[in-house]
Parts: C-alpha cells; structure tokens; sequence
C-alpha cells in the first residue's frame, strides 16, 4: 500500500526502512521518520558468517534454556533474573540503581527509596507482568499496554499515560524536535505502523526466523516510540518476551541489557543507522553477537551459582552435623532471595524467629552470610558469594 501522507506533512526523503517527512510548526518545521512496514525490502543481505553468528546466538540461546534441565530447581534463578535485567535496562536509561539497591528495596518497599529504585523496581513488576499475561495473550501491542502501565505505575513518568498511546508528538535528545537526535513518527500515523508490527510479530505476511525476528522487533519499536515515556524499556521487555512466546526460553533466563548497557553508544548509533541509511544488516549482526555473549555469559553464571550451592550446603552439614536443618532451610531461601531480613527468612522458612535467628548466626559465622546494615534492629542479610556471582559482570563491562 503507497505511503499517505497526512495534510501539511512534506515528504523530504526516503530509505529502505522508511520515510522522512516535514511538520510545519508553529515555532519551527521539523523532520520526523515514519517507518516501512517488517520484513524489510529489498530482503535481508546476510553473508555466511552472519549465518554462522545467527547458527552460534541460536546455540546459545539453547544452552541457556536448557539449564533448566540440567539444574533441580531453576525456578530459584528466576526472580533475581529478572532483577538483573530491570538492572540494566534502567541502567542504559540512566538510572543508578545497583542490583544490591533493588534487592533490598524488594525485602523492605516501606523504606525510603530514590526515583531511580522506584523506577527500576516497576520495570521489574513490568517484566512479570508481561511473562504472565503471555500465559493467556498472544504477543500483541495490548500486552505490551499492560506491561507499560505496570511500568509507569508510580514514581517518574507516572503522569505520561501509562498504558496509553501517545497523542502528541515526543522525540529524542534536544529541547525540542527542531533540536532533537531523532523525532519518531508523529501521531497521525500511530495507528497504522503499530498494526503493521502487531501482524509482523503474528507472522504477517510471512514467518521470519525467531531471533532475526527479534531485532528486526525490537528495532522498529525503538523506532516508533510508541508511548511518550518507558519505550526503551519495553523495547527490551519486547525481546524478552518473543523469545519465550516462541518457545526459544520456557523461562526468561536472558538479561540481554546488559550487553547493550556494555555498548550504549553503539546501541543507539545501529539503531539511528537503520533510520538514515536502511542498514539493517549491521543492527542484527550487533544484535545476534549481544544474544550469543549474554546468554553464555547467564550459563557461566548460573552454573557457578549451583556449584556456590552445593558446596555451601556441604559445608553446612559437615560444620553443624544434626543441627543444620533449619540453617540449610535459610541458605536456600537466601538462594531465591539473596538479600533478606529476619522476617523475610520466617515466612520463606516456616521457622520460628528465634529459630531463624540462630540459624543466620551460624551461617554468618561460617562465613556464608554477612550482615549488611550494622543495625541491631532491622538487620538485612547478603549471601556473599551469590551477590559476587549475580554482579560479576559489571566486572567484565
């Protein structure tokens, strides 16, 4: 179907992924992009080793999921899985919550919290939302308005309607869209290039294999800004979410913002380069090596995780004999959540706070726990080691 424009819109240029047109203004005219519709045309120009990159994402992505066969009880990893990849995601927006931050603020939410942890905490509750409503929705522009709202539910950007389609137009960088980096579609055209990516994530008008599917996803929501706050962050929710639709995860075990948090600047120059010049070779390519190196990078991690368990439960049964019952009852809820209280550990346990208490002492003196607020009331409580695995990447950044 020919593009239309809207009445008073000049069109100025024209690329392979879409359209530059000009809006009068009452201050100054400015130029907004419109994009194609997906797959992209002329077709993919994939040479042999974006094949074999794709083949290696794919394998890795594999890996990943199948250690929920290799490990008892993955379901552990989950929740603090997902707090990584709020991490992140928030990171690259400019949060500076820290995953310890955000694990606190999940023990105790009636303490003080910044903006910033607010912000990353409702991202988490956006991902969860998100991977419930996939449980009866399929992947389509309603579930991600959910997932939007949970997101914008309080703290900045609460006032930018939350679930809702924008009306007026946003853009990025600058003071004004005159000034700005890029100026995503105006309004009049929301309704049509969101339907075209609702049927492209429905396989419309043709399959496109899942993880080139994902960036090409991820690249036109990007582009297309949808919702006046909180699109980076459900752009990223978006990959997340097709690759466990598609059966690719049965479990979200990828924290691929990090990778793009480690390449920001790249990040975001690949996706202006699908805008100006059609490239979108060069955006999979940056994309594919993102999910191979996270996805091995979750492996490693979660490995060293089950291997700190099992070491640490012999540890305790061989330093406490018959009376390491109730301290291996700790350990493993510190395992689900690796920052807790007293309280937290009593209704993860079932044991009584005396009982709890005694247990954590003895962890603490075999070296396994610390306590991380020198309080002697209110006192939360780190598995160190765990802690060291979950944020060794930022080692690695």
């Amino acid at each position: 179907m020919p593009f239309v424009l809207a009445p008073g819109h000049r069109l100025v240029g024209e690329t392979r992924s879409g359209y530059w047109i000009e809006i009068p203004s009452r201050f100054e005219p400015y130029r907004a992009f419109v994009p194609k519709p997906l797959p992209p045309h002329p077709a993919l120009s994939l040479t042999m080793e974006d094949t074999e990159l794709a083949s290696r994402a794919g394998r890795s992505l594999g890996r990943l999921d199948g250690v929920a066969e290799i490990f008892p009880d993955i379901d552990i990893f989950l929740s603090v899985w997902l707090l990584k990849e709020a991490v992140y995601s928030s990171q690259i927006e400019g949060t500076q919550s820290l995953l310890s931050d955000l694990l606190m603020f999940e023990v105790d939410q009636h303490a003080e919290a910044i903006d910033d942890l607010r912000e990353t905490a409702n991202y988490a509750a956006a991902v969860k939302a998100g991977l419930d409503g996939l449980k009866t929705l399929p992947l389509s522009l309603r579930l991600l308005r959910d997932a939007h709202e949970r997101l914008l539910q309080s703290g900045r950007g609460s006032e930018q309607q939350p679930g809702a389609m924008r009306t007026s137009q946003n853009w990025i960088g600058g003071t004004r869209p005159g000034a700005a980096r890029y100026v995503p579609p105006p309004p009049e055209y929301l309704a049509d290039v969101i339907s075209d990516l609702d049927k492209f994530l429905n396989d419309i008008p043709e399959r496109t294999p899942l993880l080139i599917k994902a960036a090409l996803a991820h690249a036109q929501f990007e582009t297309i800004h949808p919702f006046l706050d909180g699109n980076g962050r459900v752009g990223r929710l978006l990959i997340v979410l097709l690759l466990c639709a598609d059966g690719a995860l049965r479990r979200p075990l990828l924290y691929i913002s990090l990778f793009f948090k480690r390449h920001r600047d790249e990040y975001y120059e690949l996706l202006q380069r699908v805008r100006t010049d059609g490239d979108w070779e060069s955006w999979i390519r940056f994309f594919l090596e993102a999910v191979e190196v996270t996805a091995e990078e979750a492996v490693a991690s979660a490995r060293s995780a089950m291997a700190l368990f099992t070491i640490d439960e012999r540890r305790i049964r061989e330093g406490m004999g018959a009376a390491s019952g109730s301290a291996l009852h700790v350990l493993r809820a510190m395992q689900v959540s690796p920052i807790a209280n007293g309280a937290l550990l009593e209704r993860k346990t079932g044991l009584s706070k005396p009982t709890v208490n005694t247990a954590v002492q003895s962890l603490i003196g075999l070296n396994i726990l610390r306590e991380l607020t020198g309080k002697r009331r209110n006192r939360m409580f780190g598995y160190d080691g765990y802690l060291t695995i979950l944020q060794e990447e930022k080692l690695q950044a």
